[in-house]
């Protein structure tokens, strides 16, 4: 009654994943003369995901779910295809329908030692450390495609936390340090993932040449592609982009003085990038000297790398807007501070007090006496 095949590793959408739950587990059919159709509907769902045909697969796993939607092994397999799909959620719901009604079969071969003579509701118990180290991928490569660096930085940490051999989650630490422009950071994940020599297959990449090939073998051609622009790393604009983007992370840890060494390092090797203008705009408000941030804000709307896209700040509304924009939008609230201060001022009474820009008060000598 039970699937000969249940579903193997997957790579979603580009993220490279492990296998989970129940994933990869091999089960022996005992024999008899014919297959149930719930049987040959899994069969055939696990071919066309052999052969990377997911829609087809889907719509058998989803005919056998129709004809016994108790049957542990679909319900494994359409958790799987919750995650090709990304709807984590769905996957752990349909997991956990699997376990409760696998209680009497038992795994024969499985490609993730341990399994044997297990249960499939045991197995899944056991995988479950996978599964939470999925999760944290899937969810930093959803963020890390909305440009949210940092927040996709701490899934990724979290997950080598319970699996730091995971090649998967190595392999997307390399794309993360990729987005950072921290190429030699990037390499070192690469090949920390090559390493493990990972022979679980990704099914599902950006690349459709790669699906199918083990993971070992992506990371391979991901830290060779580095390699290659390793000599880029020196470039100035990497450099300065590369301060940027500790000093954003420091501020981020309240660790404002680092910040502001990270900035004023990335303002004095490129006084016309944008973003090192930006910063430095930024850190002028924040000792109160408006009109000094308000210079440096006209100058990073037109500045160098002006049209280039925000990946991390302080603020998550402003991820993926250009660079001139958050610039303009900055320039503007700072105006109106000082346009504030002005008529503040204006309205003061009691004679007028002479202010340095850091707004410590002018003391003027007192008159000379009168010559007699």
């Amino acid at each position: 009654m039970f699937s000969k095949y249940v579903l193997s590793a997957a790579m979603l959408g580009g993220l490279f994943l492990q296998n989970v739950q129940a994933g990869n587990l091999r089960i022996a059919v005992p024999k008899r003369a014919t297959t149930t159709p719930v049987q040959q509907l899994n069969r055939d769902g696990v071919e066309a995901i052999n052969k990377h045909h997911v829609d087809r697969a889907k719509k058998l796993f989803y005919q056998a779910y129709l004809l016994d939607p108790n049957d542990p092994f679909t319900l494994n397999n359409l958790g799987y295809i919750s995650e090709l799909e990304g709807s984590i959620d769905r996957a752990q719901k349909f997991y956990a329908l699997a376990r409760e009604q696998s209680y009497s079969a038992v795994v024969d071969r499985a490609s993730k030692s341990g399994l044997r003579g297990k249960t499939v509701a045991q197995a899944a118990v056991i995988l479950d450390k996978d599964m939470q180290v999925n999760r944290a991928n899937l969810e930093a490569m959803q963020l890390l495609q909305k440009d949210q660096v940092l927040d996709a930085e701490e899934q990724l940490q979290n997950a080598l936390k319970v699996d730091p051999n995971n090649p998967f989650t190595l392999n997307n630490l390399g794309l993360l340090r990729e987005k950072e422009g921290d190429l030699q950071g990037a390499l070192t994940s690469y090949q920390a993932a090559f390493s493990r020599n990972s022979k679980e297959p990704a099914i599902v990449t950006p690349d459709r040449a790669l699906r199918g090939h083990p993971i070992t073998e992506v990371s391979e051609r991901n830290a060779q592609r580095i390699k290659r622009r390793l000599p880029d790393q020196d470039k100035l604009e990497n450099k300065t982009a590369r301060l940027s983007f500790l000093g954003v992370s420091a501020i981020n840890r309240n660790d404002f003085g680092s910040a502001r060494q990270y900035f004023k390092q990335a303002a004095e090797l490129d006084s016309e990038d944008s973003f090192a203008l930006n910063n430095m705009g930024y850190l002028s408000e924040i000792d109160g000297d408006h009109e000094t941030a308000d210079l440096y804000y006209q100058k990073a709307r037109t500045g160098e790398r002006s049209g280039a896209h925000v990946t991390a700040a302080t603020r998550r509304d402003v991820l993926g807007m250009k660079l001139e924009h958050l610039a303009q939008d900055s320039d503007k609230k700072v105006n109106a501070v000082i346009d504030a201060e002005r008529y503040a001022r204006r309205r003061q009474q009691g004679p007028i007090q002479l202010k340095r820009r850091d707004n410590t008060p002018v003391i003027e000598p007192e008159p000379a006496a009168p010559a007699q």
